[in-house]
């Protein structure tokens, strides 16, 4: 998941557009983000200043020292992706896969416009170079279409929890103890709630070998519990870094955790998925959201409110 693309392209974007009717599902993990999730394992360059005395200004026909490279100088620090990978044709490639790249809904923390997903062509040479040499050329534009899909998906949980919240835990309260079906985004809100600055994507990370606290409770719980909480692990983990825009202060940046679940597909063979979206618990104000969203919805169905909302209407 997560094939968001830093670096731009001349190319005029194209709206993102929905599912194919196709059962083809993405792999086990994010291929170009099966090495960024150890990105402190990488050499870092040195940024130690020349010996004391030694001359700042270098001559003109003096030779330039070669840069030491490493992988992680390769990388976007936006992303941790490769920031070159080419729109070529593969090397034994026989399925044309386009190379037109679709803009997300997502906006971008750097500047004024959306995150851009990679084009099929550029997701096929990621695939190959990080050593997925079997992938279907095929079905590569499917998978494609369902990373969007799924992204998309996020961002949009996201924007919840930020609604919610980015007005402070007061506000966060009164719009969590209506449940959650009362609470979806424009259910007896006031209309200045429109005025609030959305929320932007700085930067975001795959971590698909590093599984969430959370992750694990539920798969340990499945091992007692198998008929309420068995199941499969995620097959990924992304970190989302969000600049939450409260409107009245400095943006604050979030971090948020994803994990991606597989389910079993409909009886037509579509591929079905869950997304846990939650902040992470970086400090009090993480955990006391999360707990509000959860203990707001609970209050709401034992109280009674429900039924008494839909009495009254």
């Amino acid at each position: 998941m997560g094939w968001f693309w830093a670096d731009r392209t001349q190319s005029m974007p194209l709206a993102p557009h929905p599912i194919s009717q196709s059962n083809a599902t993405p792999p086990p993990g994010c291929p170009m983000h099966a090495a960024s999730s150890k990105s402190s394992s990488f050499p870092l360059q040195s940024t130690s200043s020349p010996p004391e005395g030694s001359c700042a200004i270098r001559a003109s026909n003096s030779p330039t020292p070669l840069q030491p490279s490493s992988t992680l100088s390769k990388l976007n620090p936006l992303n941790y992706m490769p920031s070159n990978l080419s729109q070529s044709r593969a090397a034994g490639q026989t399925v044309h896969l386009p190379v037109e790249r679709t803009t997300s809904s997502i906006p971008r923390g750097d500047s004024d416009g959306n995150w851009e997903y990679p084009s099929p062509q550029q997701m096929y040479n990621a695939m190959l170079r990080k050593g997925y040499d079997d992938t279907p050329q095929d079905a590569v534009e499917s998978m494609v279409e369902v990373h969007n899909f799924l992204n998309e998906g996020a961002w949009a949980e996201i924007t919840e929890w930020e609604r919610r919240f980015s007005r402070g835990l007061g506000y966060g309260w009164q719009t969590c103890r209506r449940g959650e079906e009362g609470s979806v985004t424009g259910a007896g809100m006031p209309t200045s709630e429109q005025n609030v600055p959305q929320p932007r994507l700085v930067r975001f990370q795959g971590r698909p070998k590093d599984m969430t606290p959370k992750a694990k409770m539920l798969q340990i719980m499945g091992h007692f519990y198998p008929a309420k909480y068995g199941g499969e692990p995620p097959f990924d983990r992304h970190d989302w870094y969000v600049q939450r825009q409260s409107g009245t202060g400095a943006p604050q940046e979030v971090r948020y955790v994803i994990d991606y679940y597989s389910g079993p597909p409909e009886p037509t063979g579509e591929p079905v998925f869950y997304l846990d979206v939650r902040p992470a618990i970086d400090g009090p104000t993480a955990a006391i959201e999360r707990a509000m969203r959860w203990s707001g919805d609970v209050w709401h169905r034992a109280s009674g409110a429900a039924v008494r909302e839909k009495a009254a209407s």
